[in-house]
């Protein structure tokens, strides 16, 4: 058991699982490949790796658009005969011979291929596992089958039908499998041949969620041994067409879609600078989920304890009030270019608006200050204190940050945003409870913001040379180098200035991106745009040689550790 105190300041890496390169992955990252890496980070003194949400996604890659709240992600699982007993040698290879593997390992995640290999070699592992039954192994199923029948059952049932109608969207479904109950009563008249299809089905997705925990709860116990602390994350909303909406329906509110409100930095298309982003997640019914204490909540919460020593709380912003839309994704182009009165016409009446109430009253402000108070003390209880980390980041109101302070609940701190007034706030005036990072999965890593910054820096307008040029004195001055000259190119100098600066906050954990660590440009998201660029890239080298490819900045990189007392061991 790791003993996690703020007064000691930690070094983290944060590193998609996606992105990682593993010494036997077959063109996705990993649990092997995340061993790996937590072995490398140790090896550097790090303190904690953090990744993104593991939890099972549909056909959207996207890691934030979950099918369920409690399953975990079957690309995630290292589907090798080392990793998975009942998967020998022979049915590995056969499965393999039929897909180009080299393809697949190569540049970004392909996951429609990779996901269709992972489930062949899944198939073969459940043959084998049905075929010769090992005893300590059958029990071991049927264990953990019993330990989580309060979610498992109703999920491996909604896995089942999304394979027996080929598709996710619950509302092509016909009406007698749109809920658990009509569902049952439709299986319930199966003849025998279909029944057995049925039930053999929802017995290997458990078997999948088996295999998946079981290498997770490996990762975590190795992650201890290494004393580095993983920290999770819990996304903000579920899919309209997740386990949970369809088992659980009174506890969503379907009718308006999550996301946020248009801002300064996320400008990737036209309707997200418009309107903002719509991310199609259902709302939460709070006041129903109220009524047995936020048990999903809860539920949720002690699931992912289990795999991680900390959790980022995504969009934590939401549990105070959430931007929303009365529209979905699908319908998003229809309202470019559009003013709020002809979008009202066609919505009639309703437009994108903060709920349950906006800020426009003190009473409100109030409302919303108290329900955000609420929420995190439920997640309190349930990870204990300093265990949190909320994601406070985007239109923040006033009252979110005190509200977090009070619940000693570290927030974000990104330097290039943090101001007072006319100046970014000195990283040794940050509190001790937040996390320091100058970009998260969703932002051009620092080498890119330099680099733009750079080229306005030779602007023959004069106003937007000399404001990028501030800006790069700004960030410079944070880093503790307010006498560099400026402007200049990324540099090798330039990248351990920023590495050094951030590890030199008073921030309990300073966390740089991996390509921010190694100094490198790639970026994995960008908000409110779509395609197979997000969610795909891959970092360019495998774990394994992370030390040799990078032998030339690594020694600075562990003296930043060291000299900033961040040092883990």
């Amino acid at each position: 058991m790791l003993a996690l105190n703020p007064e000691k300041k930690l070094a983290g890496i944060l590193a998609p699982v996606f992105a990682l390169r593993g010494s036997e992955d077959l063109g996705i990252g990993d649990t092997e490949a995340l061993k790996e890496f937590v072995t490398w980070a140790a090896s550097h003194g790090f303190g904690a790796v953090q990744i993104l949400p593991v939890n099972e996604t549909g056909n959207d890659s996207s890691p934030y658009n979950l099918l369920s709240a409690f399953a975990l992600e079957p690309s995630t699982i290292a589907a090798t005969p080392r990793a998975i007993p009942e998967l020998d040698e022979v049915s590995f290879n056969k499965v393999l011979s039929d897909h180009n593997v080299r393809s697949l390992q190569e540049g970004r995640v392909q996951y429609g291929p990779v996901k269709a290999l992972k489930n062949e070699l899944l198939q073969a592992a459940f043959a084998n596992f049905q075929a010769k039954p090992d005893k300590k192994r059958a029990k071991a199923f049927l264990d953990f089958q019993k330990e989580n029948a309060d979610w498992l059952a109703d999920y491996s049932f909604h896995r089942a039908l999304v394979r027996w109608n080929n598709t996710e969207i619950v509302t092509d479904w016909p009406p007698e499998h749109r809920s658990p109950m009509a569902a049952q009563a439709w299986a319930d008249k199966l003849d025998s041949a279909a029944r057995k299809k049925l039930d053999l089905s929802r017995k290997y997705y458990a078997f999948i969620q088996w295999i998946a925990y079981d290498q997770w709860l490996a990762v975590r116990q190795h992650a201890e041994a290494a004393g580095v602390a993983l920290i999770g994350d819990v996304p903000v909303g579920v899919s309209l067409f997740s386990a949970d909406v369809w088992r659980e329906p009174a506890i969503f509110d379907p009718v308006r879609s999550s996301g946020a409100p248009p801002e300064k930095v996320f400008k990737s298309d036209p309707f997200t600078e418009q309107w903002g982003q719509n991310w199609g997640f259902p709302l939460y019914a709070w006041e129903r989920m109220s009524q047995d204490n936020f048990s999903w909540w809860r539920r949720r919460l002690r699931l992912l304890k289990e795999f991680f020593h900390l959790l980022r709380v995504d969009h934590a912003l939401g549990f105070f009030r959430i931007y929303s839309f009365p529209w979905r994704p699908e319908e998003n182009a229809k309202f470019i270019d559009l003013t709020p009165e002809q979008a009202a016409a066609i919505t009639q009446g309703p437009l994108p608006c903060f709920v349950d109430r906006d800020d426009s009253t003190e009473e409100n402000r109030e409302f919303n200050r108290l329900h955000g108070e609420m929420i995190l003390k439920v997640f309190i209880e349930e990870m204990g204190e300093h265990l949190l980390i909320a994601e406070d980041l985007g239109e923040v109101a006033p009252y979110v940050r005190p509200t977090l302070a009070k619940l000693e609940v570290p927030g974000f701190k990104i330097p290039q945003w943090e101001r007072d007034w006319d100046r970014l706030i000195k990283g040794s005036e940050y509190p001790r409870l937040s996390l320091a990072t100058f970009a998260t999965h969703d932002h051009p890593p620092i080498k890119k913001h330099w680099t733009a910054l750079y080229t306005d820096a030779l602007s023959e307008d004069a106003k937007t040379r000399d404001t990028a040029i501030h800006a790069m004195w700004e960030l410079m001055d944070f880093c503790g180098h307010p006498d560099l000259k400026l402007p200049q190119p990324y540099t090798e100098e330039i990248h351990q200035i920023f590495v050094k600066g951030l590890f030199a906050s008073n921030s309990w954990l300073a966390v740089h991106m991996i390509t921010d660590l190694l100094g490198t440009d790639e970026q994995y998201n960008v908000p409110g745009s779509a395609g197979d660029m997000n969610w795909t890239q891959r970092m360019n080298d495998p774990v394994a040689r992370l030390n040799e490819v990078w032998a030339g900045v690594l020694p600075a990189i562990e003296s930043a550790v060291t000299e900033t007392e961040r040092r883990a061991i």
